[in-house]
């Protein structure tokens, strides 16, 4: 590391990447001489590196200017809060930025609010991906603030964060009133639950640009789901696939969304594995998709009897699904509580 250092030492680098070695702070530092002569970074990866907090001081550290980095990512690191707060203070100086990936890396709350607030400053991003942290509210409802001052964003990534209705609602907000050329839409596995499905679908409705939907792994059930479906039925064109397994979705939200997924011109697959769909919802389903199997998932997962115990006790089971489908058609997506 060091020879490779000393010998490139000097060299007007407009990208740098260094991802996939173990690093950890003392390769970092290996690195010294060739981070500290650089000034015209465009790109810098430390993806896979062991960049612990220690490390991540080391790159802010070692790095003399970032006013021109465009793309800066850390994947699969185990930076840890105080190490996103080294991070956070080379994002703050990076004013260019329009690619930014902080995923797998041990965040929490403090370091998640941290970078939210350092981001703010990032006007011209174009994609954003912290998947698989441990931000949780505070730091949606931080992050939401900076969201709402990315007119260019096209792809954002903000899976397993913890966010739950709440901070999922502030991100949802911000974006629908921002980056109107969305394209990617991920927020998996955050806990949102039917109450907060007005407000995502509200979000929704406005990115007709969008070609990915994201939501698996989260509580939406029958009611979210259709009041999202609904409104993909206008315009959304360019929609290519949508992941909406894992939610709880009984075989009247799997009928609405099929329907209105399967008529999209640029359609290419649907997955709605891992819920509560009756095996009569899962035949309608497929049939549906008849002229196109491969664009719709298998359903190995499913639990057709899964949701039997609470349909049970509410008084909706199966056999009220058409009942329950049209009442949920006539919710109003946009009104806000």
């Amino acid at each position: 590391m060091n020879i490779f250092s000393t010998a490139l030492e000097g060299s007007i680098l407009k990208s740098l990447n260094l991802s996939n070695n173990a690093l950890g702070e003392k390769g970092v530092r290996a690195f010294g001489a060739l981070l500290r002569s650089q000034s015209c970074l465009e790109e810098l990866y430390l993806m896979n590196n062991g960049i612990s907090e220690e490390a991540a001081e080391a790159v802010c550290e070692l790095i003399p200017s970032t006013e021109k980095l465009r793309a800066l990512q850390f994947h699969n690191n185990m930076t840890g809060d105080k190490g996103a707060l080294a991070i956070s203070k080379v994002v703050k100086c990076s004013p260019l930025l329009e690619d930014f990936r902080c995923s797998s890396t041990r965040v929490g709350s403090e370091g998640g609010v941290a970078l939210s607030e350092a981001l703010d400053t990032c006007t011209h991003l174009k994609k954003l991906d912290l998947r698989d942290n441990m931000f949780g509210v505070e730091a949606g409802v931080a992050l939401s603030k900076a969201l709402s001052k990315y007119a260019g964003l096209t792809e954002v990534y903000l899976s397993y964060l913890n966010f739950e209705d709440e901070g999922a609602m502030a991100i949802a907000r911000a974006l629908k009133e921002s980056a109107p050329s969305l394209e990617v839409l991920d927020m998996a596995g955050n806990d949102i639950t039917a109450e907060a499905a007005p407000i995502v679908a509200a979000c929704i409705a406005e990115k007709q640009h969008l070609t990915k939907l994201n939501l698996a792994e989260n509580e939406l059930k029958d009611e979210g789901t259709i009041q999202i479906s609904k409104v993909l039925e206008e315009g959304h064109l360019q929609l290519k696939e949508v992941d909406m397994s894992i939610n709880s979705i009984g075989r009247a939200g799997a009928r609405v969304l099929a329907k209105v997924v399967v008529q999209k011109p640029e359609f290419k697959f649907l997955n709605i594995d891992g819920n509560f769909i009756s095996d009569e919802g899962i035949d309608e389903v497929k049939e549906m998709f008849e002229k196109f199997p491969d664009k719709l998932g298998s359903f190995d997962e499913n639990d057709p009897e899964g949701g039997d115990d609470e349909e049970e006790e509410s008084g909706e089971g199966l056999g009220d699904e058409p009942e329950l489908e049209t009442e949920l058609e006539k919710l109003e997506v946009n009104k806000e509580e």
